[in-house]
Order: C-alpha cells, then sequence, then structure tokens
C-alpha cells in the first residue's frame, strides 16, 4: 500500500498533537510507527482509520484521498480491521458473537456464514475452546487474539494495530506477536504503533518516527536502525534499546 499526507494537523485545545505532518512513503506492505509516548503515535493512527478528522491536511491512502465527511468516514473505517491496546472487546458477548455481530449488523453476512468465519479464525487462533467464553473469563492474550480475529474477520482494506500488547504480560505478547507475523507472512498490509524495537526492525519494511507532533525520520526500517540520522532518534534508541 501507499501512504501521503500532507499537512495533516490536529490540535485538542492548544496542544498540537499533529503538526503540519507531511509524509509521501513508497509501496510497503508492514509500517512501523514508533516514538516516545505523548509523541504523536496514536494521534497519527486514529487520522489514517478515520477515527478522528484531522484539522487540516490531506490524507491519501493507494492514491485515494480520505474524505473526512463524517459520512464518508463511516464508510472508510468499515474496511479497515483496527485492533487497540485495551482489547475493545464488548463485554457482554461470548467471545465468537464478538466476531460475528459486526459480519452481520455492519458487514452485511448472513448469520450462518458470519458464524462459519468466526468459528474458523477461532481455531486458526487456537481459540475454539474458548468461542462461548465472556471477555472477563480470557486472558489478555487470549481476549487480544479474539480482537485480531473480529478485525480480520471483516476482510479488511488493511491493519490497523494500536500498541497491540502494551497490556499484555511478557508470554501473551509473544502469542500476539507471533500472530501478526504470521499476517505479515501472508501478505497483508499492516500499520502498527509498537514499543517492541525488535520486532519492528523485523517484520516492517518502512518506519517512521513521530516525536513532538512531527515525523522526525522516515525509511526503511532496517535503515532507521541501523543508521539513524537525526538526533531525536539517536537518543530514543539508545534509551529503548539499553535493557
Amino acid at each position: 500500500m501507499r501512504l501521503r499526507l500532507s499537512g495533516i494537523t490536529k490540535r485538542f485545545g492548544t496542544l498540537a498533537a499533529l503538526d503540519s505532518l507531511s509524509l509521501d512513503l513508497p509501496a510497503f506492505k508492514a509500517l512501523a510507527v514508533i516514538g516516545p509516548s505523548g509523541g504523536g503515535k496514536t494521534t497519527l493512527l486514529r487520522v489514517v482509520g478515520g477515527l478522528i478528522a484531522p484539522d487540516e491536511g490531506k490524507l491519501e491512502i493507494d492514491g485515494e484521498p480520505v474524505d473526512f465527511a463524517e459520512e464518508s468516514l463511516l464508510a472508510h473505517r468499515r474496511r479497515i480491521g483496527t485492533v487497540f491496546q485495551s482489547y475493545n472487546l464488548f463485554p457482554h458477548l461470548s467471545a465468537i458473537d464478538n466476531i460475528t455481530l459486526p459480519l452481520v449488523k455492519v458487514h452485511g453476512f448472513a448469520p450462518e456464514a458470519a458464524r462459519a468465519e468466526a468459528q474458523a479464525l477461532l481455531a486458526r487462533f487456537h481459540l475454539a475452546p474458548h468461542a462461548d467464553k465472556m471477555p472477563a473469563q480470557l486472558s489478555g492474550g487470549q481476549q487480544q487474539r479474539v480482537a485480531l480475529a473480529r478485525a480480520i474477520a471483516i476482510r479488511p482494506r488493511f491493519l490497523l494495530l494500536d500498541e497491540p500488547t502494551s497490556a499484555l504480560d511478557p508470554e501473551m505478547t509473544a502469542e500476539v506477536l507471533d500472530i501478526i507475523t504470521e499476517l505479515r507472512q501472508e501478505g497483508r498490509d499492516i500499520i502498527m504503533a509498537t514499543h517492541h524495537m525488535g520486532f519492528a526492525r523485523s517484520v516492517a519494511d518502512q518506519c517512521i518516527f513521530v516525536c513532538d507532533g512531527a515525523i522526525a525520520e522516515a525509511g526503511p526500517a532496517a535503515e532507521l536502525f541501523a543508521r539513524p540520522r537525526s538526533d531525536k532518534l539517536r537518543n530514543f534508541l539508545a534509551k529503548v534499546l539499553k535493557y
């Protein structure tokens, strides 16, 4: 996929979470978004996913301008599989119903087809025995795998992952990262914000470093990690890779 941002600005009160951010990325399959907490990563992902509209600027995905009018954004969101750090499962629905409900209510699947799709994804992610459990009965890693299954079930244009492992312990983190790696190897398009630098370096073909509401550096992931050009990125990597 291709991504172009031109002068994207998003303010919350007097804070410019994104400040005239511009980027023109060549074709990529997996984009890692890295940077310090509060630097603008999540806001950027939410703009790309159509969850919030910028105050200024333009966004193009695969050469198509994104219309930030609310009606157009609804259609844009329906084409993207989004996974958040806090799972965002419906607490009153079972694992399988968390997957089937959006398929039926939003994407027009017949109930039988939606259930078959959900069962196949739960089996693939080793969750079949937990299909009828409520989210509160699942571990954090299991809940995040259900969230990934739900995102994939809609057959999205691309996956948008916002720190999908930040709330997990190391073992559960490894489970979820393994699944994301598998999805990447399938050829799925992915944009992901992550604090896992080794994972970003190995899985992403492109990487952007977001800091203070701007993109301080962008380019092939291997190059950014091996030869950071800016002092901001060098200092950031020195801190996060220290231990």
